[in-house]
Parts: structure tokens; sequence; C-alpha cells
């Protein structure tokens, strides 16, 4: 059985917000107590609305911004409470792939001084090792040498992402964050380059959290799913079990909204009405009993707790206990 890499417990990232002279500090409560465990060559996908919190839980669990409470399990290694410096030798072992591969790449440098950046950060090599390594990286990718001397601006959107995957391999990562890395490609290019984090991932044993709003896409590239409503977990399952039998109503409605390619076939949709509560006033219970058909009085009084309800089926819901 591959070793737990990551491990997150009770993972909590509010984010303050500054109010007028005369009012109370409020908090935007984007991440409210998540808990998951990623292991080694796995695959997690992690799904929700817009405005859920998945992006916070990648960002959070890097260390890019600093947890409001719970624990970062790494490797075995409690880093909750790690300073910056701490962080730096981690850093070669955890990367990031950001949405925007235009805005994540520097517009000024060529993409050699991009892809050698990482060994000069952290000291590995002299300058011909590390060209020679980016025109390897390049390879890697599916692109080639010549591209070493050029810019960003020079590049398609999804050759771009290809650029920032392989500076995000150079160090030989053994954990990477996919902060919806496909979804501003085309329908086209997304298959290319979630087939190449598969081949990378192969060659690489790389764990992944793939986070991403398109399960269609989630489906195809992870072992598991965590589905996100309002800063918490609500179903985690194996891919296969949450999309042959999905427990909550949310997770059901996210399914049943994805579009079959066959006029013919039309499965059972599930409608939700109403707007997602506000992160800033989070409801006491539930925080989809008010866009819930099953919603009883217990889902508006207390929070269901994430149990399993079948084999490594995890779901917080009232209904289906």
């Amino acid at each position: 059985m591959s070793k737990t890499i990551l491990k997150l417990v009770d993972l909590k990232q509010h984010y303050k917000v500054r109010g007028s002279l005369f009012s109370k500090t409020k908090y935007v409560y984007a991440v409210d107590g998540i808990s998951l465990e990623v292991k080694a060559g796995e695959t997690l996908g992690l799904v929700g609305e817009s405005g859920c919190g998945k992006s916070s839980v990648g960002r959070t669990l890097l260390k890019l911004h600093e947890p409001t409470s719970g624990q970062i399990i790494y490797n075995g290694q409690d880093i909750t409470q790690y300073k910056a410096s701490e962080m730096v030798s981690l850093r070669k072992e955890m990367q990031i792939i950001f949405q925007d591969p235009m805005e994540s790449l520097n517009s000024r440098h060529t993409i050699g001084t991009i892809l050698e950046e990482p060994y000069e950060i952290h000291g590995i090599g002299m300058p011909d090792e590390r060209r020679e390594w980016a025109k390897d990286l390049l390879r890697k990718v599916g692109l080639p040498e010549s591209a070493i001397d050029r810019y960003p601006h020079e590049f398609s959107g999804g050759q771009r992402q290809r650029i920032g995957i392989a500076r995000a391999i150079a160090l030989t990562p053994k954990l990477i964050v996919c902060d919806e890395a496909v979804s501003a490609l085309d329908v086209s290019v997304q298959s290319q380059i979630v087939n190449l984090l598969l081949q990378l991932q192969h060659q690489m044993n790389l764990a992944l959290i793939f986070i991403a709003h398109d399960l269609s896409v989630v489906r195809h590239i992870s072992d598991r799913i965590a589905v996100m409503y309002l800063g918490r977990i609500v179903e985690l399952s194996d891919t296969q079990e949450l999309f042959a039998r999905p427990k909550h109503p949310y997770t059901q409605a996210l399914i049943s909204a994805i579009p079959i390619p066959d006029p013919r076939q039309r499965g059972k949709q599930f409608v939700l009405e109403g707007d997602v509560p506000s992160p800033m006033n989070p409801p006491k219970g539930c925080h989809f009993a008010s866009r819930c058909a099953h919603a009883q009085d217990k889902c508006t009084q207390a929070y269901p707790e994430l149990i399993e309800k079948a084999d490594r089926h995890l779901v917080a819901c009232h209904h289906t206990c």
C-alpha cells in the first residue's frame, strides 16, 4: 500500500476582512475544517462551485497562506508552524501549477531563465548544467529545445501551461497542487495537458491534488474525489464509486449537470434553487440545507459529521444516515 504523503487535520483558513472604523472585524470562512489524506502516486480531485474554498485549501496546505488552525502533516512531519525559512527545503518537494500560465510566468524573462530559476534558488548545479536541465524539461513536456530562448508571449495558452508544468517538476517534487490547471484552456488542449500530467505522474510517482470545477475532467484523472461546499467537504470517495452511487444531494446535482453527448440519453436532473450562503456568515447547521430538497429540522440545527457510509465512501449528510 502506498505511503501517506500528506495529511490535513481539521484545517481552517479564515481570511480577515477589514471593517470600517466603527464596525467589528469580520472573517471569510474559506476553509472551515478540512480533514483528508493523499498517498504517494495518487491523484485526489477537489471539486465544487467557484468560491467553495478549494483553491484556498491548495494554497494553505503549501503554506503560501498561513493556516488559521488545524494541522498540515507532510511526509510524517507536522509543518503547520514552519516558518518561511524552514519551508525553503520543502519547496523542492511541494509545488503548484496555477490556473493562468501567462500570469504565473515572468513576461520579461526567457523560458530558459524561468526554468533555470528553481535550480539557482536552491544552489543546484552550474550555469551550463542548468541550461541543459532546462532543455531536458522542455523535452519532457513536449516542447522543442529551441523554446529556451523565447519569451512567454510567443507561446499559446497550452504551451505556456506546459512550461508551467516543466517548472513545477524541475526539482523532482513528490506533491503537486494543480490549481484549476486546465480551466482556462480549450477542450482539446485540456485533454493533452491532463494526459501529460498522468504520464509525468507515472514516471515520477507524483501525488497530485487536482483542483477543478469540471467533473468530467476530474473523473478522468482522479483516483479519489473530495466534493467541497462552502468551506467543507461534503463527500469523499473513490472516483468510480462516487459517480456510480453519489450520496450527498449536492454531489448528485453536480453529476446530473454534466452534459451527455447523446441527446437520446437523459439522466435524472437535480436542479438546485437558491443561492450559496455567504462565507462570511455561514449557517449554523448544514451549509447546504437552504438549497436541499431533503432538508429536515435537524439540518438547520447541527452540521452533519463526515462519516463512512460505505467502503471508503464518506458523506456529511443527515438525510443519508
